[in-house]
């Protein structure tokens, strides 16, 4: 799959002499005209495409699936294609490495509009974070605003207004 973009955390000076640790992800692009599934994480105040990490053993396929399952309620998942990767270095938190290289491996897809129920993780609901239907347009405009005045902004926000942007440019 094609590298969309290679991101250092301005925190990453250099890889020289450090232990980096590799996490697989992916992320689902699922969108009726210009109006896309994304997640709103309240803690953070941003919007992000549904997706996370790959479990051992687990196809990129399957776990973009699982995925937008779990987080979104999304049912009838189908006419999976690939949009592109995007790879990530960032400082990491736990005292066994120093670095996380992430790779978030992007799928468009369809899906029924209506959701079924989500599946949340417990750190997911203490986030706030919940799936909407909104525009492409507004949900980019909102992160730029959240990555200019808001001090509540996570590590991801970068990425995902990329991706949002080369979405708005290339499908919508």
């Amino acid at each position: 799959m094609q590298i969309l973009k290679t991101h250092f955390h301005p925190k990453v000076i250099t890889l020289e002499n450090k232990s980096i640790f590799t996490r697989l992800a992916t992320r689902g692009i699922a969108m009726q005209g210009d109006t896309i599934l994304l997640l709103y994480t309240e803690r953070y105040e941003d919007y992000s495409l549904p997706g996370g990490g790959l479990d051992l053993g687990e196809s990129q396929i399957e776990g973009m699936m699982r995925e937008l399952s779990e987080e979104t309620g999304a049912k009838d998942i189908k006419n999976i294609k690939p949009f592109g990767a995007y790879e990530e270095y960032r400082p990491w938190y736990k005292p066994d490495y120093d670095i996380q290289h992430m790779i978030s491996y992007c799928y468009t897809c369809d899906i029924n509009k209506e959701l079924g129920s989500s599946n949340l993780e417990a750190y997911e609901v203490k986030n706030g974070m919940k799936a909407v239907w909104i525009n492409i347009h507004e949900a980019i405009k909102h992160n730029k605003n959240t990555m200019a005045t808001s001090e509540k902004k996570g590590m991801s926000i970068e990425r995902e207004t990329f991706l949002l942007e080369l979405i708005a440019e290339n499908i919508v």
